[in-house]
């Protein structure tokens, strides 16, 4: 839908053009990235159904945001290959999770990779990041911000100032300082404190001012990108910007939005009796996993789903809002780094799965994902979507001509 980037780097549009303010997320999660991407590759595949082989996901959504794992995905999408096109296909998003999964986290024998990761998360991280620090500058090389093929929105957390620090194509034009390196922006969004290290890097602006980065997980700050991605929307139209959307700050029923989670664990549930009694070292580790981690990850994320669907709701623009999200991990699948071909063949399946389940919405008392009559099946929902999305699309390309 979104024509070449402007020199402040958000790609320009004509406010006469548009219809639909169309928003993709993507919420953190690991190796569990593996789902959202079944799920991506899925709505391309309709959108290729109705354009075309070259459709890709990047030339629909107005914006695209990610966290972590989801700012990965982001990065694939909207990234400019070497014919001008999305770095890669959604197809191939999971076969890419599936080959190097296993080397951003190197794993030997379950038993000792436990035992032994266990250890390294007490010294330091898990994992030192090597192996992903270098895959991404392979692919991104010295590609920045600007670059990006549609608007792009991947937060962080700086905890030089212990605040959320958002990369957005939106801010460039008045903080050009954040035009990073799309390599270093990645790699910050995926720190997760105890499991990779945190990344520093700096900037230079146009006028040589340099500034320093100091970044880890915005899964701290949003695990689930969606709210920051329209609220970065609407301050920019706040802000008067007239070269995107005609839309008046309260008017969010203009906004499409499709938010992939990477799934949780409603049923894991931890005892009062039994945290009270927990030290530092249970809240990081317990039972394979980092409690604290989940609960921020799992909240910040509710939150977000929570008050979308009593914004939307009250717009009585239910309809445009479709989370996807699966809500009954176990085991392994829980993980953020079990990288076993046993368990990423079983994110696969999942996120498979997860296409024919009914849509579901977030209950407002109880904070349960429910079946929502008559709305069809997850796989449904995208088709409709998708051609949402390409009517929009042709639309603008017939007024442009």
């Amino acid at each position: 839908m979104t024509s070449t980037s402007s020199a402040g780097g958000a790609p320009q549009i004509n406010p006469e053009k548009v219809k639909l303010v169309t928003v993709l997320s993507i919420d953190g999660g690991g190796v569990r990235g593996i789902i959202p991407a079944v799920v991506l590759a899925f709505l391309e595949e309709k959108l290729q159904e109705l354009d075309g082989p070259d459709a890709r996901i990047a030339d629909y959504f107005d914006v695209i945001a990610g966290t972590s794992t989801g700012g990965l995905l982001t990065t694939m999408l909207a990234a400019p290959g070497k014919n001008g096109r999305p770095l890669f296909n959604a197809k191939d998003l999971a076969q890419f999770y599936i080959d190097h999964s296993p080397k951003i986290f190197p794993q030997k024998n379950w038993i000792l990779s436990k035992i032994f990761g266990t250890l390294r998360m007490v010294r330091g991280p898990k994992y030192d990041g090597k192996y992903l620090h270098a895959l991404l500058g392979q692919y991104l090389g010295d590609m920045k911000l600007d670059k990006a093929l549609t608007n792009v929105i991947i937060p962080t957390f700086d905890i030089a100032f212990l605040q959320p620090t958002i990369f957005s194509s939106f801010e460039l034009k008045h903080r050009p300082s954040k035009n990073a390196l799309l390599s270093d922006i990645a790699i910050s969004t995926s720190a997760a404190p105890t499991f990779f290290p945190a990344h520093y890097f700096e900037t230079k602006d146009e006028k040589g001012n340099t500034r320093a980065f100091n970044l880890v997980d915005g899964g701290v700050a949003a695990n689930n990108p969606t709210l920051c991605a329209m609220s970065q929307v609407t301050k920019d139209i706040v802000l008067g910007n007239d070269d995107f959307f005609p839309v008046k700050p309260v008017d969010y029923g203009k906004f499409m939005v499709v938010s992939i989670g990477c799934g949780s664990n409603r049923n894991r549930k931890y005892s009062a009796k039994a945290a009270a009694k927990w030290g530092i070292f249970n809240w990081l580790i317990k039972d394979g996993t980092a409690p604290i981690i989940d609960m921020f990850n799992s909240a910040s994320g509710d939150m977000v789903d929570i008050h979308l669907c009593v914004l939307f709701r009250a717009l009585r623009s239910s309809r445009n809002y479709l989370r996807i999200q699966y809500d009954q991990l176990t085991g392994s699948a829980g993980s953020i780094d079990d990288c076993s071909k046993e368990n990423m063949d079983k994110l696969v399946k999942i996120g498979k799965d997860l296409l024919g389940q009914t849509v579901s919405r977030v209950d407002l008392e109880t904070g349960r994902n429910v079946d929502v009559p008559g709305e069809g099946t997850n796989a449904e929902q995208l088709a409709k979507f998708a051609k949402q999305l390409s009517e929009e699309r042709r639309r603008r390309q017939k007024l442009s001509n």
